[in-house]
């Protein structure tokens, strides 16, 4: 996870002992290739100047899919970005910064439905699962 870390996220650095989501997402952030993901999605995905800035597409897209891994509401994964350290940390967020809303996490679900990518990313990510012996 390529970020600078920041007082906030240093807090958590000494803990002892990795947590369960924490290996998992450790494990997702290596097998998965977040850019070829992105290539697919970014030609639909907003651009800034139009309008608020948006979230960088693979932090949108590492929260998309933490929404399925954990089965998370839009609300939920507001909350759990807020709340849970390593969630953050894999959208390569801080608590510096501003987080994205439930609206804001909504509005990609509905970016990736309406260009009928959704489908087609999780067909993808569960192959390549299988291949990593996931």
């Amino acid at each position: 996870m390529s970020h600078q870390l920041t007082f906030a996220d240093s807090e958590f650095s000494t803990k002892r002992r990795q947590t369960r989501k924490e290996i998992f997402l450790s494990r997702m952030e290596q097998i998965l290739p977040w850019q070829n993901m992105t290539a697919v999605i970014e030609p639909f995905y907003p651009k800034a100047g139009n309008g608020r800035r948006p979230y960088p597409l693979e932090t949108m897209l590492r929260i998309h899919c933490m929404q399925h891994w954990y089965n998370l509401s839009d609300g939920a994964m507001e909350d759990a970005l807020y709340e849970i350290a390593s969630m953050r940390l894999f959208a390569q967020l801080s608590l510096d910064s501003a987080l994205p809303d439930r609206t804001t996490i909504m509005n990609f679900r509905h970016l990736l439905e309406q260009h009928q990518l959704a489908r087609q990313l999780f067909k993808t990510i569960n192959r390549w699962l299988a291949e990593a012996g996931v």
